[in-house]
């Protein structure tokens, strides 16, 4: 599988500027600000995976995790939604591991994301003030 990711890395933070409404939510802001803090080069969804198909071929459901850390080869799935919430999320998870096996795809869940938080002094959902 070819991803075609080097015309859109995420560079240290005084080399771009980011806006909070280019994220989904105000957790994937602060998990990247984190990400610059350690100076890891991130992209912000960049590669969506069809999970299932019309009987025409096109995509009828698909999965596009969050960030890609290219330094590392492996994509991540933040997740703050607690137990019967996730449900959902973690059925795609499923369906996309069984599907592509070769992907390195990691799941930060809400316990590791609220201890991430906590060890940073940070709230979960703030947006580190930019």
């Amino acid at each position: 599988m070819s991803l075609r990711l080097e015309g859109s890395l995420r560079r240290h933070p005084s080399t771009t500027q980011r806006r909070a409404h280019d994220f989904a939510h105000p957790s994937e802001v602060t998990f990247s600000r984190l990400l610059d803090l350690y100076e890891i080069r991130w992209v912000y969804e960049p590669t969506e995976f069809p999970l299932s198909w019309h009987p025409d071929g096109r995509p009828s459901a698909a999965f596009r995790p969050d960030f890609y850390l290219p330094d590392f080869g492996e994509f991540l799935e933040l997740t703050t939604a607690e137990g019967r919430l996730a449900t959902r999320k973690n059925a795609k998870i499923r369906r996309f591991r069984a599907l592509y096996p070769e992907v390195a795809l990691t799941l930060i869940g809400h316990r590791q994301f609220g201890e991430l938080c906590e060890r940073h002094r940070l709230q979960p959902n703030h947006p580190l003030a930019a």
